[in-house]
């Protein structure tokens, strides 16, 4: 995939991570989950549409709820890892499918809920909220969710970052700041705003776990090769042994919760 607005229009394959993103990338706390059921999302016998779902990490963390699950992403070795994954637990409410987001084949009026966690900024925004829209059900709800590290607040996250743009200076994953909510023009005509939320966090990682999220980021495992990877998980090791474990890393996670205007 290739996208003027990300990395310089360098090219980055996630299908690449999907090892690392398996292992690593399940990352999001209880505390998001708990506020996606206190909005009405994976209430028993919701259809649910996961877009860029990846290795379905949402899916398989609400498949308790009684919701049905419909995991979609553009990489086949993405969907692959998160059947396996889901069969792996005994999933059986969750299905697959690869298709890109702005054109998923389903019918018209088939989800009462939409969602899109970490992927909405790859998707062409006119044509997949027009898409959203026509595959809920009247007055279905699409959930926006978006999850950063802060490196303005934590040293550790900051020379990570520095090491990733060592090796791939190109990256724009980097230098997050605090989310502002502007009702965005994608939304207009389509969509009115429920709910917007931003909540600070603390997650625990090791530092082998820390390792691979990092290397099955954008930056790192999606765009460079095998031989550069290598050589930035030995620098990065290497680096992580000044620090305690288990690494305690600051983050933010963004809610904006979306009704159909049809």
């Amino acid at each position: 995939m290739k996208l003027d607005f990300i990395d310089n229009g360098g090219e980055f394959d996630f299908g690449r991570t999907s090892n690392d993103y398996a292992k690593y990338r399940d990352i999001y706390p209880d505390s998001m989950y708990e506020k996606l059921k206190a909005f009405g999302i994976g209430k028993k016998g919701q259809k649910i549409l996961d877009l860029g779902s990846g290795t379905a990490v949402l899916p398989v963390n609400m498949s308790g709820t009684g919701a049905e699950f419909t995991a979609t992403d553009i990489s086949e070795n993405q969907i692959a890892y998160g059947r396996k994954l889901a069969e792996g637990k005994g999933i059986k409410n969750i299905s697959f499918k690869v298709c890109p987001a702005e054109n998923t084949g389903f019918e018209s009026d088939s989800f009462d809920v939409v969602t899109a966690v970490q992927c909405f900024h790859y998707f062409n925004a006119e044509k997949v909220s027009d898409e959203i829209r026509r595959v809920l059900k009247p007055r279905g709800i699409f959930c926006k969710i978006f999850m950063d590290w802060l490196p303005y607040e934590d040293e550790a996250i900051a020379e990570m970052e520095s090491l990733v743009l060592k090796y791939n200076p190109d990256w724009s994953g980097c230098g997050f700041k605090e989310f502002n909510y502007k009702f965005p023009k994608w939304a207009e005509n389509r969509f009115t705003i429920e709910h917007v939320e931003s909540f600070d966090t603390v997650l625990e990682f090791s530092k082998s776990a820390w390792l691979g999220r990092i290397k099955s980021c954008r930056g790192v495992g999606a765009s460079l090769t095998r031989e550069k990877v290598d050589e930035f998980e030995a620098e990065y090791s290497e680096m992580l042994k000044k620090y305690d474990e288990p690494l305690r890393l600051k983050h933010q996670i963004h809610f904006e919760i979306y009704k159909s205007t049809k």
